[in-house]
Formats: C-alpha cells, sequence, structure tokens
C-alpha cells in the first residue's frame, strides 16, 4: 500500500481496490509494509506481455539487427524486385544526406519514408529504380574534419585530404546503419558528389553553361559569414526573428540646397539636415548617398524642443512625433522630387559630401522615408550605386572587421561589435545623432554557425538565374505539386531570384575551372579548361569508395 501526506490531510491508495481519498494540492510518499508485501503487490498491477528484452546494448542490439536482415534478406530484395518482370518502373530520386557525421532521426524520417513509397511501387508489380547517394562537399565538412585546427595552418591540398577522409568514414557509418534499417536500395552503386566521374559531369555542365552566358564574375553585395569566412547563398541561410540591433536617427546636414527648393529655403541653408534611420550604424562610414522617393510628399518639420529643422517623409510625422519623443511642427511640403540635386554632408567623414537622389526601393512602412545608403552593404543600395555611378568601397574585410579604409579609430574592431559602438561615438561626437534605441527585427544568420551575417562585395561567381527563370516556370507547370497552394510559393522564389552566388572561399569543394592573370587577377575561361579539369577529376581523384 501507498500512503500520501498532504499537509494534514491523507490520503490511501490501495492497489487491489483502488480506494482514494481526500485529494490534496501535493504529496509525500511514504511506503508502508515490508519487501515481501512489495512481492504480494507486484502481480496485480497489470501491464502487456511481451518476448522483447528490456533492453539490449550496443552490440547485442546489432547482432539482433543484423540477425533480421539474413532472415528477412533485405540484401537480396533490391535486386530480386529489378530482375522481375513488369511493366512499369518507378524512379526515385534520392536527395543525398550529407556526409558529415553519424545518423539521426532526420535521416530516419527520410530514408524509411522512401522505403515506404518505394516498397508500395513493389506490391504494385513495378520496377523500382532507387540509387542512394551522399553530398560530399561543403563547409560542414570540412569544419568537422578540421575540428579544432585553423585552415590557415594546413596547404589546400591538405584540408582536401582531410576532409574527404571524414566524408569517407562518415559514409561508410551512415550506408551499414540505412543498410541495418532495412532500406531496399542499389547499394553496390551508390554515387558520391566527390566521385571524379560526377565532378567531370559538374564540370561540363559548367561550361555548358558558360558558353551560352549563364555563369558570370562580378564585384557585388553578398551574404558574407564572418564565422566561415566565406560567401553564402541565400538557401545557406536562416532568419532570426529576435534578432536585437541597435538602431539610430541620425542626421545628414544639407551643404547645398535642392535647386528647386533653393528660392524657399535660402535662409536655412546649414540649418537644415536630412533625418535617416538604420538598424546597422556600422555601415554608416560607408555611406554614398540619402536616397528618396520621387513621387512621395516629404516636409520641413522643426523640433518644438530645439528648433532643429528636418526633412522626412509628411507620411512619417506622425510615427516620428511619438519615437523622439517631441512635436514636429511642419514649416512647408512639397514632392520627392523638387530633393533632387540637394548635397549633403557625411556625418562621421570630415570633408565628405554626398547627394541626395531617387530611388523606387524607398519605402514609407518604417523609419523616416529618406534612407541611407550604403552601395557596398546592401543589394538594393548596390543598384543605386550602378545607376548613378558611385564608389562600392568595402571597409568591411574577411572577418567581419573594419580594414584600413575606414581609417585609424575603426581599423580592426568587429562591426557588428565594437564597431557600432565606436560609429555610434562618432555620430554623437559630431552632433548628428538624434536617438539610439534596441530594436528586434528578423536578420540573415550562417544557418552552419547560427551567427549574424553580412552583406559585403566581394568578386565572386555568379549564375544568371534570370534567364533561366521562364525556362524553369514552364518546366514547373509540368511537375505535380501537393499540395498544390506550394506551386504559387515555388513561382514567388523563381520570380525573386535573378542570381545564385556559386563561389565559396573554400578549399572543400569542386573547384571553378578558372586561371587568373597573375598580376592583374583578370580570370581566363575558355571551353578547354573546364575539359581538361574535369578529365583530371574524371582520371586522378577517384575516391576509394568507387
Amino acid at each position: 500500500m501507498l500512503l500520501c501526506r498532504v499537509g494534514s490531510v491523507s490520503w490511501g491508495l490501495g492497489l487491489r481496490s483502488g480506494a482514494l481519498r481526500a485529494p490534496a494540492l501535493s504529496c509525500r510518499i511514504h511506503r508502508v509494509g515490508t519487501s515481501g508485501d512489495a512481492a504480494r503487490f507486484r502481480d496485480t498491477v497489470l501491464l502487456p506481455h511481451t518476448h522483447f528484452p528490456m533492453k539490449l546494448n550496443n552490440q547485442k542490439l546489432l547482432d539482433r539487427e543484423l540477425q533480421i536482415q539474413r532472415e528477412c534478406g533485405f540484401d537480396q530484395l533490391y535486386t530480386w524486385q529489378r530482375e522481375r518482370k513488369a511493366k512499369k518502373e518507378f524512379c526515385l530520386h534520392d536527395g543525398p544526406p550529407y556526409a558529415n557525421g553519424d545518423t539521426h532521426v532526420g535521416h530516419a524520417l527520410n530514408k524509411i519514408l522512401k522505403d515506404v513509397r518505394n516498397r508500395f511501387e513493389v506490391l504494385r508489380g513495378t520496377r523500382v529504380h532507387y540509387v542512394p547517394g551522399w553530398d560530399c562537399h561543403g563547409l560542414p565538412i570540412e569544419l568537422k574534419a578540421l575540428g579544432q585546427l585553423h585552415a590557415g595552418d594546413l596547404t589546400p591540398l591538405q584540408v582536401r585530404r582531410k576532409a574527404r577522409e571524414f566524408a569517407e568514414a562518415a559514409i561508410a557509418r551512415q550506408r551499414a546503419a540505412f543498410q541495418r534499417w532495412g532500406i531496399m536500395a542499389d547499394w553496390g552503386n551508390c554515387y558520391y558528389s566527390f566521385s571524379g566521374h560526377y565532378e567531370a559531369t559538374q564540370l561540363r555542365i559548367f561550361q555548358d553553361m558558360h558558353s551560352k552566358g549563364l555563369v558570370y564574375q562580378d564585384y557585388k553585395p553578398v551574404f558574407w559569414s564572418p564565422s566561415s569566412r566565406t560567401a553564402l547563398a541565400e538557401a545557406e541561410l536562416e532568419y532570426n526573428s529576435e534578432h536585437l540591433s541597435r538602431s539610430v536617427y541620425a542626421t545628414f546636414t544639407l551643404t547645398a540646397l535642392p535647386p528647386k527648393l533653393a528660392p524657399s529655403l535660402g535662409n536655412a541653408l546649414g540649418k537644415v539636415s536630412v533625418l535617416v534611420w538604420t538598424t546597422q550604424p556600422w555601415t554608416i562610414p560607408a555611406n554614398q548617398a540619402v536616397c528618396f522617393m520621387p513621387k512621395a510628399q516629404y516636409s520641413l518639420v522643426k523640433r518644438v524642443d530645439s528648433e532643429q529643422l528636418l526633412l522626412v517623409a509628411t507620411e512619417r510625422i506622425a510615427s516620428l512625433t511619438s519615437a523622439l519623443g517631441t512635436d514636429l511642427q511642419n514649416v512647408t511640403t512639397f514632392v520627392g522630387s523638387d530633393l533632387e540635386g540637394g548635397v549633403c554632408q557625411h556625418p562621421t567623414i570630415s570633408g565628405k559630401e554626398v547627394p541626395l537622389l531617387p530611388a523606387n526601393h524607398v519605402t514609407m512602412a518604417k523609419g523616416t522615408g529618406l534612407v541611407h545608403t550604403a552601395p557596398a552593404h546592401g543589394m538594393e543600395d548596390y543598384s543605386v550605386a550602378t545607376h548613378f555611378s558611385l564608389p562600392v568601397d568595402c571597409m568591411v574585410d574577411e572577418e567581419g572587421r573594419f580594414n584600413e579604409l575606414a581609417g585609424k579609430d575603426l581599423q580592426g574592431q568587429a562591426v557588428l561589435d565594437k564597431g557600432t559602438d565606436t560609429v555610434i561615438c562618432m555620430l554623437q561626437a559630431a552632433g548628428a545623432l538624434v536617438k539610439e534605441e534596441w530594436c528586434v527585427h528578423s536578420y540573415p544568420y550562417d544557418w552552419r554557425s547560427k551567427t549574424p551575417v553580412l552583406f559585403r562585395p566581394s568578386k565572386q561567381w555568379f549564375i544568371n538565374t534570370a534567364n533561366l527563370k521562364d525556362k524553369a516556370k514552364e518546366s514547373l507547370q509540368k511537375v505535380k505539386v501537393i499540395p498544390e497552394s506550394a506551386r504559387a510559393t515555388l513561382m514567388a522564389k523563381l520570380d525573386g531570384r535573378t542570381y545564385w552566388c556559386i563561389s565559396r572561399q573554400r578549399s572543400w569543394g569542386v573547384p571553378i575551372p578558372v586561371f587568373y592573370h597573375r598580376e592583374t587577377g583578370e580570370a581566363l575561361l575558355n571551353k578547354l579548361i573546364p575539359w581538361i579539369v574535369g578529365y583530371l577529376c574524371r582520371f586522378c581523384c577517384s575516391p576509394s569508395l568507387n
């Protein structure tokens, strides 16, 4: 019998009778009786009976799995169903797992669901074609292979050798696990993305795409991971909706009035400032312009508490009044296109002036309706720079620190940490800081290292997906999508992506078959080079797994 006491109230639970008295808020359980009583009541608990052992150690579990394989003939099932006569064939393309570790529940879900579908097709009398494979390249494998070692301590050949050995060992363990699970597949003919034949095929496709003008090299902002020190594609990002940034309201003092506003604002020269808002203060040293929406309404407002004159979007006055904690008196209103031709003083670089420029990407959802523009750190900013021939100076190095172009006060500081602090102090010292506040917003992270990424310009290789979009959408229309509602999302993805960054600053991967001029760095790429590299991959780089 078990006796539970709650404060001054007790209740007893008889295992035979199930009697219950006085339920209470909490209880302490006391065991009553001897070990003989426990044995006597054990048989009164009704539990299912099974021949399965309570637990198996690792070796017994492995032996049992191997026994099941032999008795059920799992290793012969795939060959048998391939050799039998069938009117139809079902081919399941295996999206490969990464060769970067041991199996987990995600592998089980993936492989077992595929196996269920394949066995269903076998029961229907269909011949199944299923060749498993592994994705053997990429940063996850390289990072795990190196462990605590620094890539700079090894030559590229040493890094590749270690990564290859790690991938081969991971594949062996994963394949053994999949076979123990009884997955029906062509295990004698697996594919590996690091095999010479596979890489040679990729290079032939690269050459074909380059000959059609679909591959190009360009210097433009890309997602950059300081933790991994490499460029990233959008598919390698995850967005943290709880990212915390230090946002600022900052002013750019007008040094030359827009021609259309000069007659009415002539006496205010030197007293009027453009107000901008940004969640990335570290990008302000790289500012090259302030953008406005040509068709929107803008106003010159006066702060009641300081008599300061600010240029802001008319639509944003009410929100800014609340954000700045002061009334804003509307002095005059005009259309955005009237701002064209204005020039501002850069808030952190003495003697530098930046223009007011029209841009369609400016919105009124947040901020002031005037956008601080740093072409090196944003794709829309870069588009403005391309259109107006603005410089795209990169002040951030591969580790996410300010370089020498940022000046002595900033050089060497991490832009997302100490660098941000210093820039805000510089704004305050210049009298350009209006307000600083914390802002919670969505921000891209490196999905591998779980750390924030940057937009940073570098010379990379891209695929022009804009020219492939129409063919891709046409092909997608022929695909059966389940659920059908997901088709619209796929179409939107195709419409939204105009290029794909394919180059990475790492050692472990398929090389881009390009030679560079030793002095100028100019790229040399023709039909012969991919063929030569592909030949070397095919006949000189075949892995031991093949």
